[in-house]
């Protein structure tokens, strides 16, 4: 039975007949169970929390049609989470006689989201199709432009010291500023073999969960921000250098989650959270040290600058300000929010910042930048 119709049933059997907008939350539960309507367990759960959230066990007419067209609101929520201490189900880890696929599907609920009943409605709304293409797609074509490069230059560690690495359209050249694409596009190159592999792990393991909760179009426009905060930040601060590799991106969803996690601590039941954190913080830290260290003190003799690390710090800021709006946000509508607002406009306002940066500090202040290879 499709929304309208279910609605229609509710309007014939009169559960609101003095249109007071509210109706009884047992008389809605019982006509699901005598008309047997395919209704998912988890919105069930929901329907009672909402009950139990107001003092005359009753539902608002508005909340029960988003509950049915699976639409949540910030108010939906409250009221949910006023009531979810008392839900009748037990947990997802209860749930037997589970497929691998759906092992899978309650590993990733428990991994990204901090609420028992926001992951019982990821548990039982979610569907295989479509799958998280963005972090595969993004992953796999790094790996693709890499061993590209990697048989052409005949080399697979430090490719950034080859002379013909930098004549790449892909990569960001100070010198190269006027093309446009490439601000985005260094994403696809990376220093080595080394760097490579760090972004495609964090990509797959924390990218991929974040995208099958979150959705495609939230999570790419996180990576993709972090990518070009990366690349503009770097124009700035660091005017002679250019930049190689997916940090910023990888950098925004891993800051992201981690501040996500830190917040709700109490609710996170991941398996050795504290040991994780560490190890992910440590990581993290030693592929920051490891592009000063190539910035500053290059092992090779190189015929210009290295890249810079300075885009693996704008992700990081970009991750904790939009991306933590972003998973605190789950099944909420952002237009909705103030602090998404906000946060757009601080994001906006550093992109035209940097716009003009780009157009006329470099001749202003007499910046002395390497010849375009």
């Amino acid at each position: 039975m499709d929304r309208s119709s279910l609605l229609q049933l509710i309007q014939e059997q009169h559960l609101d007949p003095e249109n007071t907008g509210f109706i009884g939350a047992d008389t809605f539960a019982g006509l699901v169970h005598s008309h047997e309507l395919p209704l998912d367990p988890a919105k069930l759960d929901m329907l009672v929390a909402l009950a139990q959230s107001n003092e005359q066990g009753q539902v608002c007419y508005q909340e029960l049609v988003d509950l049915i067209s699976s639409k949540r609101s910030s108010s939906f929520k409250r009221a949910i989470a006023n009531g979810q201490r008392a839900l009748p189900r037990d947990g997802l880890l209860d749930e037997p006689g589970l497929g691998v696929y759906k092992r899978f599907v309650r590993y990733v609920a428990y991994e990204i989201l901090p609420c028992e009943v926001d992951r019982r409605w990821y548990f039982y709304r979610h569907r295989s199709c479509p799958p998280p293409v963005f972090m595969a797609s993004v992953t796999l074509a790094q790996i693709i432009v890499f061993l590209c490069y990697g048989a052409r230059l005949n080399k697979w560690v430090l490719q950034t010291y080859h002379p013909e690495y930098m004549k790449s359209p892909l990569v960001y050249h100070p010198g190269h500023r006027a093309r446009a694409w490439r601000f985005l596009t260094y994403m696809f190159m990376h220093v080595g073999l080394e760097q490579l592999g760090f972004n495609a792990l964090l990509q797959l393991m924390i990218g991929v969960p974040l995208e099958m909760v979150h959705g495609l179009l939230r999570i790419s426009l996180l990576y993709l921000a972090g990518v070009l905060a990366g690349s503009l930040t770097v124009s700035i601060t660091d005017m002679r250098a250019p930049v190689v590799g997916g940090s910023g991106g990888v950098y925004a969803l891993c800051s992201a989650h981690l501040a996500n996690v830190v917040m709700n601590w109490a609710g996170m039941r991941c398996p050795y959270k504290l040991l994780r954190m560490v190890l992910a913080l440590v990581c993290m830290s030693s592929e920051v040290g490891r592009a000063v260290w190539l910035r500053f003190s290059p092992p090779l003799p190189a015929s210009g600058p290295q890249p810079s690390f300075m885009a693996h710090l704008a992700g990081a800021v970009v991750g904790v300000s939009m991306g933590l709006t972003i998973l605190r946000s789950y099944e909420e509508r952002l237009r909705d929010q103030c602090g998404w607002w906000v946060v757009l406009l601080a994001y906006g306002t550093f992109l035209l910042f940097a716009v003009f940066w780009n157009v006329f500090a470099y001749d202003l202040l007499g910046a002395h930048i390497p010849p375009p290879p």
